[in-house]
């Protein structure tokens, strides 16, 4: 049983992760309409940012989380002014190409800069292990869970109670009349591409904490996860990014544990298979009807 809790909690660490990537997917194709592919490399970013900031310059942890949570904002912003801001009318073919192409030369330049050694990185999180009963907790993972949860409430606060939330919404649902009403369409899609990038801030953040190693390819495969997240929960829906992200953090560890380490990549994208042929839209999404 309690190696059952321990799972479950590992679990819920890594699915954390996935659904803080995961609510930078869903916004901004909710917003956009659009699938920022090189999204998962913002995560690498933050982790290299932090990684300067600590041990190349000396500045202390809170600063230099804050420096790391800018950065990526800025870089996300810059990304969507530059590569998708003139691909809004575009082919979703075209959009898909750059995206591939921005998270390459993302992962290029940071070879570059860094080379492809990995780098070992001590954890900011100092925070000792929780026993309870006979489960033992890390520090890592309840600072993760706690971290979380505030950015998830957070979010959901200032999308639904802001004047920039509601501007968020409008143009999520019709972008049009939202620009009609006065609504600054650009800068909404900007603000939605900065949250989305701050939220992989912190979690390349968690990240590194949690496997203390990092390298130029690092957010590649967790921005797939989370992008399977996404689409599990719903993609569009906040809290179907939150849940689709947790569900798979589970489902992984779980496989991880019981089944094969090996195949618990597999498993994962299978459960997703399912749940995409019994509910096209995934778990929370909603069927919109597309008026020709």
């Amino acid at each position: 049983m309690e190696s059952i809790i321990e799972q479950l909690i590992n679990g819920l660490r890594s699915g954390s992760i996935y659904a803080l990537i995961a609510l930078g997917y869903t916004m901004v194709y909710g917003i956009a309409k659009m699938i920022n592919f090189a999204h998962g490399d913002i995560i690498m970013v933050g982790a290299y940012t932090l990684y300067v900031a600590t041990a190349g310059l000396n500045i202390p942890v809170i600063p230099a989380v804050l420096l790391t949570i800018v950065v990526c904002a800025v870089l996300g912003i810059i990304i969507e002014k530059v590569a998708y801001k003139p691909l809004r009318k575009a082919p979703a073919l075209a959009v898909l190409i750059t995206a591939i192409g921005m998270s390459f030369l993302l992962q290029s330049i940071a070879l570059l800069i860094f080379n492809a050694n990995p780098i070992t990185f001590e954890s900011i999180i100092k925070l000792k292990s929780v026993k309870i009963g006979g489960v033992t907790i890390s520090g890592v993972t309840i600072v993760t869970l706690a971290v979380t949860l505030i950015c998830m409430v957070a979010l959901t606060l200032f999308i639904t109670k802001t004047k920039a939330g509601s501007a968020m919404r409008a143009v999520s649902e019709d972008r049009a009349a939202a620009e009609l009403m006065g609504v600054n369409v650009n800068k909404t899609i900007s603000m939605t591409f900065a949250i989305g990038s701050a939220l992989a801030a912190v979690a390349g953040i968690m990240f590194v904490c949690q496997y203390q190693s990092i390298k130029p390819t690092l957010g590649a495969l967790p921005g797939i996860k989370a992008f399977v997240a996404a689409v599990l929960g719903g993609i569009g829906s906040v809290p179907g990014a939150m849940l689709g992200g947790m569900l798979l953090g589970i489902i992984e560890s779980v496989s991880k544990a019981y089944i094969s380490t090996e195949l618990a990549d597999a498993i994962v994208f299978g459960v997703l298979v399912l749940v995409l042929l019994v509910k096209p839209s995934g778990l929370l999404g909603k069927n919109r009807i597309e008026k020709v």
